[in-house]
């Protein structure tokens, strides 16, 4: 009896071992609507999005990317776009804004006006289209841009100059959005 309950034992524990290997950094794949960005990972909910749900939500962003990187916050927008895809949720009923301001005012320069900042390309430019082309509003802070010398054709296409940060946030909520918390 001793040694069938030590085998259970081994047996349970290489169960838990598997189990463990499953999750972690692996279990984050891309897609399903944006295919190169946001990885996301499968849930097993208490309680499943219903398909018909619909998000409005704004995304603030003040921290830049590290040199040569993806703005992490940027592939956040992303990373919601797939999960929510992913439970069932219909693409149109997704509606996101994104409202950068400081220093990641950058990561929204087009390549020729980054090269003039003496700044390498921007590894952004892909994943802000997809964004774009996915029910996304981009803003960039009228103050940062006049801070940092940003001009309104410095910025990719499709990006939005605001007033400031404090007005899009403001007029999205009057749009029906919510600020995501990071």
């Amino acid at each position: 009896m001793k040694f069938f309950n030590a085998v259970l034992l081994v047996s349970l524990l290489s169960l838990s071992v598997l189990n463990s290997a499953m999750a972690g950094p692996d279990a984050f794949t891309p897609g399903p609507q944006i295919k190169n960005f946001g990885e996301n990972a499968k849930v097993n909910q208490s309680k499943t999005v219903n398909s018909d749900a619909k998000f409005k939500v704004a995304f603030d962003v003040g921290k830049p990317a590290e040199e040569g990187k993806l703005n992490r916050s940027f592939n956040s927008l992303a990373r919601f776009i797939n999960m929510h895809v992913a439970a069932g949720v219909k693409p149109e009923n997704i509606e996101l804004a994104l409202v950068v301001h400081g220093k990641a005012a950058n990561d929204l320069l087009h390549n020729k006006a980054r090269t003039e900042k003496e700044l390498a390309e921007n590894p952004n430019l892909p994943l802000l289209q997809a964004l774009l082309d996915n029910n996304t509003q981009v803003f960039l802070c009228g103050q940062t841009a006049a801070y940092y010398g940003i001009k309104n054709e410095d910025l990719y296409q499709g990006v939005q100059m605001s007033l400031s940060a404090m007005t899009a946030h403001a007029l999205l909520q009057q749009n029906g959005y919510t600020l995501n918390p990071f």
